[in-house]
């Protein structure tokens, strides 16, 4: 039995995991969803990127959790990767799911192409807007998964996009699994491809789209169990 608490990106909360838990822990694991300050049930609460951090580190700590495998998506890789490092001993794992990895004094808007984030939070009074339902095609959703995404999306806080990570040491000292969604381009990006450079990491990949909690949240779940046997 592995205890799982699983982040979700940008604009999602944690109803976005319910099928991925109801999967782990039909196989005997435990599952925690964790929303982050400022999107789904928590809207409206102030936050910046070391908020998102200290929501997970707390809630480690709030069920007291050993041996724990902290789980981020997309954006949650930033601070998911981050609070890994602060609950020390705690820690069992992490898993990356098509997520930007930390780095040292950059935000997860670090190396992106344009200025669009940026602009479009400009835009909307620091929030980064939910994406029109288009934006998700050819990610391997059906309608009513985009339907569903896009009806319990919140526009998401700015400050954690922009802000810088901080870390003590090389990320990829840390014992880890990158999960590659491969309709969302087949080699993993940026600082990724370096952490996977390390003997600690593996990469597995997985044939959906960006966002598999609702593609395929049963292979994903299966992959989270495998992962604590590091394959």
């Amino acid at each position: 039995m592995t205890r799982f608490v699983l982040v979700a990106g940008a604009w999602l909360g944690a109803w976005a995991w319910d099928e991925v838990a109801a999967e782990l822990r039909a196989t005997g694991h435990e599952a925690y969803p964790l929303t982050l300050s400022g999107l789904a049930e928590k809207r409206g609460v102030p936050a910046g990127l070391q908020t998102h951090v200290q929501d997970i580190v707390e809630e480690v700590e709030r069920l007291d959790l050993r041996e724990v495998v902290l789980v981020g998506h997309s954006y949650s890789g930033v601070p998911v990767g981050q609070a890994a490092e602060r609950i020390g001993d705690r820690l069992g794992r992490v898993v990356l799911v098509d997520a930007n990895v930390p780095v040292d004094g950059e935000s997860f808007l670090a190396g992106w192409p344009s200025d669009f984030v940026r602009e479009a939070i400009a835009a909307h009074d620091g929030f980064w807007p939910c994406p029109d339902p288009a934006e998700f095609a050819g990610q391997g959703l059906t309608d009513d998964q985009v339907a569903r995404l896009v009806a319990g999306a919140t526009a998401h806080p700015g400050a954690t996009l922009t802000e810088p990570a901080v870390l003590t040491r090389p990320f990829g000292e840390l014992p880890g699994t990158y999960v590659k969604c491969l309709l969302d381009g087949e080699e993993p990006w940026g600082a990724a491809a370096e952490v996977l450079k390390s003997e600690r990491w593996n990469l597995v990949d997985l044939d959906t789209g960006h966002w598999p909690m609702f593609s395929r949240p049963r292979e994903l779940a299966g992959i989270l169990a495998a992962s604590t046997k590091g394959t």
